[in-house]
């Protein structure tokens, strides 16, 4: 089977896993808009699993949108200092908060989201995909960036914008909204660095070239 075989039809080999996540909440634990964008924009390059760690602590202290307009940052430190690049995030996040100033204000389009520091794409995805919206786009985190080549789908690549430019390219634009996370989840539990090819739900469509399994 060639990579990008014309008569694969994407949407139906990924409906197993496009069923098994379907509507699955993204793994940042967050509880409404305002905690999502905060945690989004902080996870970048950084665990999500840390990001969920020091969340609790973050929003006792800062429980809205205004509670961050209003604070400096030196008072924000102590809350985000064990996030990776915490200096650069705690100044996005005090401009977009001055900027929208209530989280009635977060806006909800792709346009708009990426035009507030610290939001590229792939964030504005996450977020516009919790928030129940028509997707713009589709989620390229690094575990779709490793799992989407391996699988057949794109051509290996490093670079988010590319990978979600060509599976934009292939897949129907009514599964973009959870292609993105199905392909994420894949790759968080499954198709790992060292893949459990056995218990993938999409083996006999993968192009994984060291697999001696059928």
């Amino acid at each position: 089977m060639n990579l990008f075989n014309e008569n694969i039809s994407w949407k139906e080999e990924l409906h197993p896993i496009l069923k098994k996540y379907h509507h699955r909440k993204h793994p940042l634990k967050y509880h409404n808009l305002y905690q999502l964008i905060v945690m989004v924009i902080l996870s970048a390059q950084d665990s999500d699993n840390n990001i969920n760690d020091i969340a609790p602590d973050l929003f006792r202290a800062f429980p809205n949108m205004k509670s961050i307009a209003d604070a400096t940052k030196k008072e924000l430190i102590p809350y985000l200092s064990g996030v990776k690049y915490h200096d650069t995030k705690i100044n996005w996040l005090l401009e977009i908060a001055k900027e929208i100033k209530t989280e009635e204000n977060i806006p909800l389009t792709m346009n708009a989201l990426t035009s507030l520091k610290g939001i590229g794409r792939k964030s504005a995805n996450v977020i516009l995909r919790e928030a129940g919206l028509d997707a713009e786009g589709i989620i390229t985190d690094l575990h779709v960036i490793r799992v989407a080549p391996r699988i057949g789908l794109i051509t290996a690549t490093k670079n988010g914008l590319k990978a979600e430019k060509e599976l934009m390219a292939i897949l129907p634009k009514e599964s973009w909204n959870e292609a993105g996370m199905a392909i994420s989840f894949l790759g968080r539990e499954i198709c790992r660095p060292k893949p459990k090819c056995p218990e993938c739900p999409i083996l006999k469509v993968c192009q994984y070239p060291f697999k001696n399994i059928r």
